[in-house]
């Protein structure tokens, strides 16, 4: 009797009895294919994400676009260091000033991408560093002041060559 070939069957490939293991080609593909689904819902961040995680910082309350400046290029050829620099209109009293400063991203693998907390005696609320950008994005600074209220700014950034892709 002759055996037809499939992935799994009830006989063993040699004719007797058992079980045959998939092949190692199966086992390959397989894990394959779950580490591109993986990845690709990693790599997959949306606004909706963006949103959520700006929804988790500040609750309930509303914010209101005015007295932050974001500042990076509008275009960048390497999204491995993209600089920023977000300041804010506050006169960094004991009475009023800046707690915080958030960035967010639109489609990075984590949104979320930096938290700085300041204080009256920074002096200044500005503060600069370099982001890594996936793609072409959208970038949201977020500062929460000592009363209580939240203040944004955004910028679209064009990246010409990618990073922050998982692997």
């Amino acid at each position: 009797m002759r055996h037809m070939p499939c992935r799994f069957s009830l006989s063993a490939p040699s004719g007797g009895e058992g079980i045959s293991w998939p092949t190692r080609r199966l086992i390959l593909s397989t894990a394959g294919g779950m580490g591109l689904a993986l990845f690709a819902s990693a790599a997959g961040a949306t606004e909706a994400a963006m949103a959520e995680a700006i929804r988790e910082l500040i609750g309930e309350t509303t914010v209101t676009p005015g007295k932050v400046k974001l500042e990076l290029p509008s275009i960048v050829e390497n999204g491995n260091t993209v600089p920023l620099t977000v300041s804010v209109e506050s006169p960094m009293t004991e009475a009023d000033h800046v707690e915080s400063i958030h960035i967010f991203n639109q489609k990075n693998p984590q949104p979320y991408v930096a938290a700085f907390h300041l204080g009256p005696r920074a002096g200044k609320a500005r503060v600069a560093t370099r982001i890594r950008l996936a793609d072409t994005q959208r970038v949201v600074a977020i500062a929460r002041l000592s009363d209580g209220s939240f203040w944004s700014d955004g910028a679209d950034v064009i990246v010409t060559l990618a990073a922050c892709t998982e692997q």
